[in-house]
């Protein structure tokens, strides 16, 4: 019982914190009537305030849990946490703010609507997913004192809190300050690159890494949103939330079939969202047959493979990394494919070229290491061991073959290329070329440690798309 009162207790001091934590976001009010300058000073002064604040202060006392009598260590430890991440939040909006003031008279130009956005997500956004986070914690444990291990099941929920209330509260601060400085900018820029902040922030909360979430946050997202408002490219709200929706839902699905963990999700959202907006739906269709088809044969005699130690790891669970090593090149021509419509066709092809790469390289990985007849190494043709890097097989290059030719097959039935036998063979020739460029990658970079498998997944879909690129150049 003792146990479960300080849980109740500590609860009760987290909600103090997260309060504190969602009123720092106000500071965006101030935005439109104080200078950049002033605005950097007074990040400036927070940092230093939170650095010198004593850790027994009334203040450190009021927000975290009180230490037994005749001890500091429960409270100097809570404290120095929860000093340690409100300083990298102030320290991170300083950060922000600094690009902002020394890119104010050049080309690239950082507007304080972004930084605004990014403190709105870092702020109400994280501070309303804490909140729901801790308090499904706290009705765990009334209902089930001895329950323990619950708290991953609270992830999922806070963080599409931390999805919807970033959007919400980015786009009313873009607002915000659009209203008082009169910028040149439409409302659909900015519903557009709160979706991609938010995104972005709870992409990066879901990481297990050891840099805290008030860094890794407001920072991804105050970047990401930067990044696509100097493209000066948007939709329409509504256009944006059915691809945000759709993509979140495909992810969902992904991550209750246990293809794809939480980071997955979010990593696939970000780029179905991306994909969707600067080409269309069909593009992200594509890309998640490739992630469909590796999902099922990663569970291909799984048994086996993870018998002989070459299964994929988390019961063949994607995680983040695996979603942006091969799906880079696919979300960057499909952004090139919005910004210069004048060159569709060649995008189009590459396209093809590296998600049949990804598809083809997956499937011959997960099939070829099943193989009963020894493979080769691909730079000296002799017998190699099975699992080693540079392996290839006869029946992991025809799984290469046939998953190339399943991504142009598609292509065809979906009416998105006229020559179907054309198509066909680019398209197959340039993601099983692809994926032996990631074998000899494998057997030379890799095995020298100069790459590491997602380095080499990287590579190889952009050299697909190259080959796949140039073939239609050669051939049309």
């Amino acid at each position: 019982m003792e146990g479960i009162l300080g849980s109740f207790e500590r609860m009760e001091h987290e909600y103090r914190r997260q309060l504190l934590h969602a009123a720092f976001g106000f500071l965006i009010l101030l935005f439109p009537f104080i200078g950049p300058e002033i605005l950097l000073l007074l990040s400036f002064l927070i940092i230093m305030g939170l650095s010198f604040l004593p850790e027994d202060s009334r203040v450190c006392r009021y927000l975290y849990k009180k230490p037994l009598p005749g001890s500091r260590a429960m409270l100097t430890s809570s404290a120095n946490e929860g000093l340690r991440s409100a300083k990298n939040l102030a320290f991170a909006v300083f950060i922000l703010l600094l690009i902002s003031s020394l890119l104010e008279f050049t080309p690239y130009r950082f507007p304080l609507y972004v930084i605004a956005g990014a403190i709105a997500i870092s702020t109400f956004g994280t501070s309303s997913a804490n909140f729901i986070r801790h308090r499904k914690k706290l009705q765990s444990l009334r209902s089930e004192p001895v329950r323990t291990g619950a708290y991953e099941g609270y992830l999922l929920p806070s963080s599409i809190v931390l999805l919807a209330v970033g959007i919400i509260t980015a786009y009313i601060a873009g607002n915000w300050l659009l209203y008082w400085q009169e910028v040149a900018v439409s409302p659909n820029m900015i519903f557009f690159i709160a979706v991609i902040g938010s995104i972005t922030g709870a992409l990066f909360e879901s990481i297990p890494s050891r840099i805290d979430n008030n860094l890794s946050v407001p920072m991804g997202s105050g970047m990401s949103m930067w990044l696509f408002s100097s493209f000066g490219y948007s939709v329409p709200p509504q256009q944006m939330f059915v691809a945000l929706v759709f993509s979140l839902i495909l992810g969902y699905l992904a991550y209750r079939t246990k293809i794809a963990d939480l980071s997955a999700l979010f990593s696939a959202a970000l780029l179905g969202v991306l994909i969707i907006v600067f080409s269309e739906l069909f593009w992200f269709v594509l890309l998640l047959t490739f992630f469909i088809l590796g999902g099922i044969f990663t569970r291909y005699k799984y048994g086996y493979k993870e018998s002989i130690g070459l299964a994929q790891s988390k019961g063949g669970m994607r995680s983040y990394e695996n979603v942006f090593s091969n799906s880079t090149a696919a979300l960057i021509l499909a952004i090139l494919y919005g910004i210069y419509p004048q060159h569709a066709e060649l995008i189009i092809f590459a396209y093809l070229g590296t998600v049949a790469t990804a598809t083809g390289d997956t499937l011959a990985s997960e099939i070829g290491t099943t193989a009963h007849s020894q493979p080769i190494m691909i730079t000296t043709l002799k017998p190699t061991q099975t699992g080693v890097d540079g392996a290839v097989t006869v029946l992991g290059e025809l799984a290469a073959l046939l998953g190339s030719m399943v991504i142009g097959l598609l292509a065809v039935l979906f009416g998105k290329v006229d020559a179907v036998f054309l198509a066909l063979f680019i398209t197959t020739a340039g993601g099983f070329l692809g994926t032996n460029v990631d074998s000899l990658l494998g057997a030379t970079l890799q095995k020298r440690g100069l790459l590491s498998n997602s380095g080499v997944n990287f590579v190889a879909t952009f050299a697909g798309a190259i080959i796949a690129g140039a073939l239609y150049l050669l051939l049309v």
